[in-house]
């Protein structure tokens, strides 16, 4: 079948020639077949004004019985000069007839060829009779003197021009047919540039920006295939620069959080120590060292999640799968981020078999947000698993808060790094928490989402797969519907 473009222009290419083909065709059958019955009625016409004149001669004068064998032995005479049949009308009712049933064929003429031969005119009709085709013509020479009627066999001209026909029709099809094929050819040779520009084309969509055309011409598509290697090269070598300019920058990140490291750690020791001090610290400076520590604690997160992005872009992390139990694994983590929050397991939850740190790191940063961003209102929690008899299943991970919500048109951005909802506020984390868990979820192969919830809040719910470590049984949870029965929980603290 043809499609595409080449099938179009193809078709198009076709259906020229065919409709080019059909009008000369129609033309050329026209002019021909009008030519030689033109001829055929010249001649006709002549002879018969030469046929008349010399049996115009043999006049029966009125009351004189006709002599059929005198008109009989003339009108044979003219067997010899073409004529197939002859009748001459002597107006009496009994026409006189010789040769080919001249007698029956005279009586299908039309009136209308009477009319002209009475009106002293030569006129002449085509005549079809018993698969014969006849021209014949009728005129008079005197008045009040017979009419005569010669038939001409014209099966010569008619099959001429009927296998004139049917040449014209085969050497159509043939020339429809060759027409096709290089029609074909053609549109392969024209769209070639086009096809190697797609191939390319999705070459560099994969990340292969070494592309280029072959520019073999100087016409249309060599230029269109030169500028395509000039903007190609172009935007090979502005990716090269950003691509060296975002590995720079990962780099700095890096090597910045490296040696802050070091010093942030003794940072964070002495904050510890002055902590522990703090009751002996005057009133006045209490609140310095408080705001002190925190502040410190702060900065030791930020490097860390700094340091955890640039692993992310190095593409350094690797799962590392352990077995654990998973309600002990989900209270542990409430515990350590949201001691207060209400937390819900499903009826499935027991062994599984999944990369423990990034789970925790995603949970645990979506608890965070929670309680950072919640504004003192409730968490909570909810855990579930859905799968098969084969240990292959689904955890999902629900997250809930009743805080003041994202708005409709930040929400696409909540998982954008250094992302922040209300840019003003001074406190909260550092934007990175949530595109941290996000990262940390794909690399589980999961998915993390963001919806608000029905009354106010935010709900934002995990799906990773895990592997049981022991076969499902009876009742097991098969289906999202099931398993989202125990997302939207009642609050049951984590203790």
């Amino acid at each position: 079948m043809l499609r595409g473009v080449r099938g179009r222009l193809t078709l198009t290419i076709i259906g020229l020639v065919a409709l080019t083909s059909l009008v000369l065709g129609v033309a050329a059958y026209a002019y021909v077949a009008t030519s030689l019955r033109d001829q055929q009625v010249e001649a006709a016409r002549d002879l018969t004004n030469f046929n008349v004149s010399v049996l115009a001669a043999e006049r029966v004068p009125p009351g004189t019985a006709r002599d059929d064998r005198r008109w009989k032995s003339l009108v044979d005479a003219f067997t010899l000069r073409g004529v197939t049949g002859t009748v001459v009308d002597f107006g009496d009712g009994d026409p006189f007839a010789s040769g080919l049933d001249a007698t029956s064929d005279f009586r299908q003429l039309s009136p209308s060829l009477r009319s002209i031969a009475e009106s002293g005119n030569i006129g002449y009709e085509r005549l079809t009779v018993d698969g014969r085709s006849l021209l014949v013509t009728a005129a008079r020479r005197a008045p009040d003197g017979p009419s005569f009627y010669f038939f001409f066999d014209a099966s010569e001209v008619e099959g001429a021009i009927q296998r004139l026909g049917q040449a014209l029709v085969v050497g159509g099809l043939i020339l429809v047919l060759v027409a096709a094929v290089v029609a074909r050819a053609l549109a392969r040779r024209l769209l070639d540039p086009v096809r190697s520009a797609g191939n390319a084309a999705e070459r560099m969509a994969t990340g292969d920006l070494s592309a280029r055309l072959d520019v073999e011409s100087g016409d249309e598509f060599g230029r269109w295939a030169a500028s395509f290697n000039r903007m190609a090269a172009s935007l090979e070598a502005t990716v090269a620069e950003l691509r060296a300019a975002e590995a720079r920058e990962r780099r700095f990140v890096a090597d910045v959080s490296h040696e802050l490291r070091t010093p942030l750690t003794a940072l964070v020791n002495e904050a510890s120590m002055l902590r522990e001090h703090l009751d002996d610290v005057p009133p006045g400076g209490r609140r310095v060292g408080e705001l002190l520590v925190a502040d410190i604690a702060r900065l030791r997160t930020l490097v860390d999640d700094l340091m955890e992005v640039s692993r992310f872009d190095a593409a350094a992390e690797q799962l590392q799968p352990t077995e654990f139990d998973l309600e002990t694994f989900v209270r542990a983590v409430v515990r350590a981020h949201a001691p207060g929050a209400g937390v819900v397991i499903g009826p499935r939850a027991g062994q599984v078999v999944a990369d423990r740190r990034r789970l925790e790191r995603v949970i645990g940063n979506l608890l965070d947000n929670a309680r950072v961003h919640g504004e003192g209102a409730p968490i909570e929690v909810a855990v579930d698993l859905t799968g098969d008899v084969r240990g292959k299943g689904e955890l999902l991970v629900a997250v809930l808060d009743r805080g003041p919500g994202v708005p409709p048109d930040e929400l696409p951005l909540v998982f954008e790094r250094f992302h922040k909802a209300d840019p003003s506020r001074h406190l909260g984390g550092s934007g990175l928490g949530l595109a941290i868990a996000r990262e940390h979820s794909r690399l589980l192969g999961g998915e993390l989402t963001a919806a608000p919830r029905a009354g106010g809040g935010m709900r934002f719910e995990l799906r990773v797969p895990v592997t049981r470590s022991l076969p499902m049984g009876d009742g097991m949870v098969t289906g999202d519907e099931q398993a989202g029965a125990a997302l939207e929980p009642n609050t049951e603290t984590a203790t």
